[in-house]
């Protein structure tokens, strides 16, 4: 009777369960629907879709000046290191010489029977220890002493450039870890944009990412693209100003590409910087320092030449070419174009030539 009884205890526990796993189960089916498939993530609306790409790009963009400042930096002290390393060799070969000089006295009072103690000094495999001992020095005669004193500031002229080279090394090897970063920065935000875009059926993703107008694509059989017209060319502030806006007409359709200066390809301070040196002047590399190359002025005294900055990190450039419009290398999603200076939020401008 007792072991009946714990039988029909056993099957109402497993009703239970089975009943509370069945209500689980609507409950979930309820939430899912009927047909068992979840809620589709709600699709995200193309303002939504380019405004968060509008943000990537932007913030690519930043590092993207980051990038192309670190490059100049390692460039430099690749070159600084390069320099240091010629010097010394030649002061090596120099030195070299100079011992080979005082060998031959050496030889030569050898043979006469001994060997002036200040040219056993500098003749010694321990340099550092000869530096050491220039008392001995002071015991030969002028020319030896003269010569010795040579040799002296030639080893100690060439551990200067040891020590400067080391630094130069380590400033290198910080460069090339900067470069990595942005880098890295740059390609993972591109590639959010990129997967955001593709959310989006092709034809609002057209809409986009194809924001140019006719004058922003090259003129069939002109070479090297739209001329710039008279009408902005003659109210530039100089002959420069003037090459540079002619510079950016010709280029407009040429593809964006982050850390490009040309000639077929830029990002926006590469277009910048390529236009101004067609013309004869030389810009630095990036936004952040191309704002401080020319004299600043208004935006209510805009002309056609004029470098236009954008973002409160100075993070875009473009050429300005009259009527409220630039010249620009927007992002990876448009090539060179026309647009309105109101397309971003306006932060200075300066005049160059």
């Amino acid at each position: 009777m007792a072991a009946h009884r714990r039988s029909r205890q056993r099957w109402a526990g497993g009703t239970k369960a089975r009943t509370a796993a069945t209500i689980a189960l609507a409950g979930a089916a309820t939430a899912t629907g009927i047909d068992g498939s979840g809620h589709a993530a709600p699709q995200p609306t193309p303002d939504r879709v380019r405004a968060d790409v509008a943000r990537l790009y932007q913030e690519a963009e930043a590092a993207t000046e980051k990038y192309n400042g670190a490059k100049e930096k390692a460039e430099s002290a690749g070159r600084r290191l390069r320099a240091l390393q010629d010097e010394r060799a030649r002061r090596e070969e120099r030195l070299n010489s100079a011992r080979a000089a005082l060998g031959s006295v050496a030889a030569a009072q050898y043979r006469s029977g001994g060997l002036d103690p200040a040219l056993q000094l500098v003749l010694s495999e321990d340099p550092d220890g000869y530096l050491d001992g220039a008392a001995l020095a002071e015991r030969a005669g002028s020319r030896q002493r003269a010569a010795v004193e040579r040799v002296r500031e030639q080893l100690r002229e060439i551990e200067q450039l040891r020590g400067a080279a080391r630094i130069e090394v380590d400033s290198l090897t910080s460069r090339r870890a900067d470069l990595k970063r942005h880098r890295e920065t740059i390609t993972g935000k591109l590639t959010a944009a990129r997967r955001l875009l593709s959310q989006l059926p092709p034809e609002r993703r057209a809409g986009l990412t194809d924001g140019t107008d006719r004058a922003s694509r090259p003129s069939t059989g002109t070479r090297g693209g739209p001329t710039a017209p008279g009408s902005v060319t003659s109210l530039a502030p100089g002959p420069r100003a003037a090459q540079a806006v002619s510079y950016a007409y010709q280029k407009l359709g040429s593809p964006y590409v982050w850390g490009a200066t040309g000639p077929d390809a830029f990002d926006c301070s590469g277009l910048v910087q390529a236009a101004y040196r067609s013309a004869g002047v030389s810009l630095p590399r990036t936004t952040y320092a191309q704002i401080t190359a020319g004299r600043r002025i208004p935006r209510s005294a805009l002309l056609p030449g004029d470098l236009v900055f954008f973002y409160s990190g100075i993070s875009h450039v473009g050429i300005y070419v009259g009527n409220g419009r630039m010249i620009h290398a927007p992002n990876p999603s448009a090539p060179v174009r026309l647009a309105p200076l109101d397309e971003m939020p306006f932060a200075g401008a300066t005049r160059v030539g």
